[in-house]
C-alpha cells in the first residue's frame, strides 16, 4: 500500500484540507488508476488528461497510483485481488495481458479470468530504427539484413525488455531471413533509445511514439514499421509485411481493466465517461502528438479484441518456443 499512503500523505498535507483524521478521510479518492511502470512515461500522458475529464463524472476523486517492477505484472497482481467494485483500475498494454500468459511458466493472475475488460484507450505501432551504429547508406529492412549476414558480429537488436512484442519482432525477422540475430535488452525505452544514439548499438525494435521525433530530426533512420499498414505519422516508411515479410504484423494497444465480478453497469459507465473523454479535440492532439490513434470500443468490443489478440500471441509464442523467467 506504499503508492496510495504516500499520496494521501500529500493530500492531508494540502492547506485546504489541513491535517486532521477527517479531512484524511474526506480527501481519500474513490478511485485509483493502477500503472505497473514508472511515473513520467508514455502511461503518465495517456491517463493524466482523461483522470481530469473523470473527476466528478466517473468519481469524486481519481488519482493515479504507480506500482512498478515485473515489467507491469506487479500492478496486475494487485489489481486482481482488488474489490471488484470500480475503484480499482488496472492501464496496461495489450502485451501484459495478452503476451506474458504464455511466456511466463508461473504468471500469477489469469488475464482471462481474473480481468473485465473496460475501455481501450489507443493503439500504438512498433518501429525497426537504426542510429549512427549502422552505416549511413543502409535505409531498408533488406540493406539491414544484408549487412547483418556480412557481419555477424554486429548482428544484434536492441530492445527495451526481454520478452515484449519487440522482441518477438526481432526473433520472427531472424527467423524468416535465416539468420542468427542477438537481442540485446535494455532497461525500458529510454535506455534502448541513448545506445542507439549513442551509436552503441547498430538497430533496435522500438514503440514508435519513443522514436518518432529522433527521426522527424534526423537522428535516426526509421528502416520499417510493424504495423499492417503503413503509419500516418511516417507515411513514406514501408511496413515489414510490404518489405517481405507479411506475418510480421504487430500493434498493440493500451486499455483499462477491472477485476473480474465488477457490475455490468459499472463497466458501462467507466466506459463511457472515457470514451466521450476520448473524442474530444484536445485529447486527439495528445495521442496524435505521441503517434498513437484513438480506440474507444465499447466492453463487449474490447474483450473481443483483447481474447483475439490472447489467441494470436499464443500462436507466435509457440512458433518460436521462448519463455521468459520471473
Amino acid at each position: 500500500m506504499t503508492g496510495r499512503r504516500d499520496l494521501l500523505a500529500a493530500l492531508a498535507a494540502a492547506p485546504l484540507l489541513g491535517r486532521s483524521g477527517t479531512a484524511r478521510a474526506q480527501a481519500r479518492p474513490n478511485a485509483w488508476l493502477v500503472l505497473g511502470f514508472p511515473p513520467g512515461g508514455l502511461g503518465d500522458v495517456v491517463s493524466q488528461p482523461l483522470l481530469e475529464r473523470l473527476r466528478g463524472r466517473y468519481a469524486a476523486t481519481m488519482l493515479i497510483d504507480h506500482r512498478p517492477g515485473a515489467s507491469g505484472r506487479i500492478a496486475a497482481e494487485y489489481v486482481k485481488r482488488a474489490a471488484p467494485d470500480g475503484a480499482t483500475i488496472l492501464q496496461v498494454p495489450g502485451s501484459v495481458m495478452s503476451l506474458y500468459p504464455h511466456i511466463y511458466r508461473a504468471l500469477r493472475y489469469d488475464p482471462l479470468a481474473d480481468f473485465t475488460p473496460a475501455v481501450a484507450l489507443c493503439t500504438y505501432t512498433y518501429a525497426l530504427v537504426a542510429g549512427p551504429g549502422l552505416p549511413t547508406g543502409i535505409t531498408t529492412p533488406a540493406d539491414y539484413l544484408a549487412w547483418a549476414r556480412a557481419n555477424p558480429r554486429g548482428a544484434h537488436y536492441g530492445i527495451p525488455a526481454t520478452g515484449s512484442p519487440m522482441h518477438f519482432a526481432g526473433m520472427m525477422l531472424g527467423r524468416r531471413a535465416g539468420l542468427e540475430l542477438e537481442a540485446v535488452p535494455f532497461r525500458g525505452g529510454a535506455p534502448l533509445m541513448q545506445n542507439l544514439l549513442g551509436g552503441q548499438i547498430p538497430v533496435g525494435f522500438t514503440v514508435l511514439t519513443e522514436a518518432l521525433n529522433p527521426i522527424r530530426e534526423g537522428r535516426l533512420r526509421a528502416l520499417a514499421v510493424l504495423d499492417g499498414d503503413r503509419s500516418p505519422f511516417l507515411p513514406n516508411i514501408p511496413t515489414l509485411a510490404e518489405s517481405g515479410y507479411p506475418d510480421i504484423r504487430l500493434r498493440d494497444w493500451l486499455g483499462w481493466f477491472l477485476p473480474a465480478g465488477t457490475p455490468p453497469e459499472t463497466v458501462a459507465r467507466l466506459n463511457a465517461a472515457v470514451r466521450e473523454g476520448l473524442e474530444t479535440p484536445a485529447y486527439a492532439e495528445i495521442l496524435s502528438r505521441n503517434a498513437l490513434t484513438p480506440m474507444g470500443q465499447p466492453p463487449q468490443a474490447f474483450a473481443e479484441t483483447f481474447r483475439a489478440d490472447h489467441a494470436r500471441w499464443a500462436a507466435i509464442a509457440r512458433e518460436t518456443g521462448f519463455t521468459a523467467d520471473d
